[in-house]
């Protein structure tokens, strides 16, 4: 499985935009579901996937408060999904079955970080629940779409945060020493691993996987798990924000994108470019950041006192197979109750 992290040579940068990687590329015909698409980087890739001509449907828990953001975008509807709940997944991938639309495209963007901890209906912590056994669930459900299209592709939005931890396979609920930062970089990982497996189990469908690492983004929505609409970078104050680079004495956001500290549309790049990419078309199950696919890193420790050289080249362990497959069986069950 690693010895396919090796970049393909795509011509694009650490700062080419969503747009840039999409130029030349048209999507007329192609439909899209993009979770959390009318906030932060998933806005953004809404948007840059319309602009090439594609159909987006947006899962929000919301759809009434995602309108306003994606007003003016065409081909554009949104659709009530709360990734925390079992029932509203389901009826979101029903709704999309009954439509009786091919699914292109299906990215996993929504996303929630840090914070206090917080458990569903079920007990299961809610980072892990929502990064990723929600997006297994709603991945499942649109498989008939999925395999419809004849050639579909599966992104799952990661981060170099995965280098936190990798799954706690006896307590990946943290029944005891809850830590929010390891819960999120535990569900990162497991995004990654979902990716490995998906791309084994359904490539011969015509069905790749790919797990993206997007930059360092502070004006997205991700944060803590709050009501829909309020500020998710709320949780992290302007001197801790100052710490770790992310702005300066003015609080201005500062962006230098070689070091991974990105604008939205610089951050969406790498999700539409493992999206659409040609380069892609025989290569899946694998991780990517600056438009490109990732050389394979070593594990070192993250302090994330500072955004000044932090790694996020992929682990070895957020690609084992044996993990991927173990992974899977074990959110089966998960979903099972």
């Amino acid at each position: 499985m690693t010895q396919k992290q090796r970049p393909v040579g795509s011509g694009f940068t650490a700062a080419s935009t969503a747009d840039d990687v999409l130029k030349g590329i048209d999507l007329s015909g192609t439909n899209v579901v993009v979770t959390g698409g009318h906030v932060g980087l998933g806005l953004e890739m809404t948007r840059a996937l319309s602009k090439a001509g594609a159909s987006v449907t947006v899962g929000s828990r919301d759809p009434d408060r995602a309108a306003p953001a994606l007003a003016g975008i065409e081909r554009v509807q949104a659709g009530r999904l709360n990734l925390l709940d079992p029932a509203s997944i389901d009826a979101f991938a029903v709704r999309y079955l009954d439509s009786g639309r091919p699914l292109h495209i299906l990215i996993n963007s929504a996303g929630i970080m840090g914070g206090p901890l917080v458990r569903d209906a079920r007990g299961y912590e809610s980072q892990f629940a929502t990064n990723h056994l929600g997006h297994f669930q709603l991945t499942l459900g649109l498989l008939p779409a999925l395999r419809a299209a004849h050639g579909a592709r599966v992104v799952n939005l990661t981060s170099g945060g995965h280098r936190v931890s990798d799954i706690r396979w006896d307590d990946p609920h943290f029944t005891t020493g809850y830590d929010g930062m390891l819960a999120y970089g535990q569900s990162k990982t497991a995004n990654i691993l979902f990716a490995v497996e998906l791309d084994r189990r359904w490539a011969e469908a015509g069905i790749r996987g790919y797990a993206v690492h997007p930059g360092i983004v502070i004006s997205t929505n991700l944060g803590p798990l709050l009501a829909e609409g309020e500020k998710r970078t709320q949780w992290l104050s302007d001197d801790a924000l100052r710490a770790m680079g992310l702005i300066d004495e003015s609080g201005r956001t500062i962006i230098d994108p070689e070091r991974g500290k990105k604008t939205p549309q610089q951050g969406a790049g790498t999700g539409v470019f493992a999206a659409t990419s040609p380069l892609l078309a025989d290569i899946g199950g694998v991780y990517l950041q600056d438009n490109d696919i990732s050389p394979l890193g070593t594990p070192q420790p993250i302090d994330f006192g500072t955004h000044d050289d932090i790694p996020t080249d992929v682990v070895p362990y957020a690609l084992d197979p044996e993990s991927a497959r173990r992974l899977w069986d074990l959110s089966e069950r998960l979903l099972q109750g």
